[in-house]
């Protein structure tokens, strides 16, 4: 009898999977993100800690136009990134301040990074960059219409150059190639070709 893993426990049944908190302290506060230890038990008796890192939302950036030969182009930021140690480039990105709407947040960023304002930026999508150990939320926005109207207004630890990159080439080189091996830029990309598979004129 040839068996159907696909059909193995009912999927609208998931309490079995649930952890119970039966503790949790804060054990590091940073300027970015602080970090949480719980003891949780699960519904089969084991009993173990965890660590969840408590940080702020995030949003991104995809600033979209068309150069004066007619290529669509992204706008992207190239920086030094500490925790790889390397030189990465990215769509304009940051976090959420308190009190803050994720659409106000991604227009802020767009302008401090770049010096760029959008009159048509529109949600492409919400979601968890690592639920294994992340509480936060990523927002991703794409930008068209957009225009320079100001300078840079950077934090004091951040330094920045403002690229115009050919939207083919950030789809080619995208984690084959070391400035593009951030994996929040890769999920972003995947939302804007989404979005281009409903309108073309994003890509040609």
């Amino acid at each position: 009898m040839k068996l159907d893993i696909f059909k193995i426990g009912n999927i609208k049944d998931t309490e079995h999977l649930k952890w119970d908190v039966l503790s949790s302290e804060h054990v590091l506060h940073t300027a970015i993100f602080d970090v949480e230890r719980s003891l949780r038990s699960s519904k089969k008796g084991v009993t173990a800690p965890f660590f969840s890192l408590k940080a702020p939302n995030w949003v991104t950036v995809i600033p979209w136009y068309r150069n004066e030969e007619g290529v669509p182009c992204f706008v992207m930021v190239q920086q030094f990134r500490h925790g790889s140690n390397s030189i990465i480039r990215e769509f304009p990105a940051g976090m959420v301040d308190d009190g803050e709407e994720a659409l106000f947040a991604a227009r802020r960023e767009l302008s401090e990074e770049t010096g760029i304002v959008s009159k048509n930026i529109t949600h492409l999508a919400t979601v968890n960059p690592n639920p294994a150990f992340m509480d936060n939320k990523v927002s991703f926005f794409l930008a068209r219409e957009i225009e320079k109207t100001k300078l840079q207004n950077l934090d004091s630890t951040e330094d920045l150059d403002v690229l115009s990159v050919p939207v083919t080439e950030v789809v080619k080189k995208m984690g084959k190639d070391e400035l593009y091996d951030n994996g929040i830029m890769m999920t972003a990309l995947s939302f804007f070709l989404k979005e281009a598979a409903i309108d073309s004129k994003l890509l040609t």
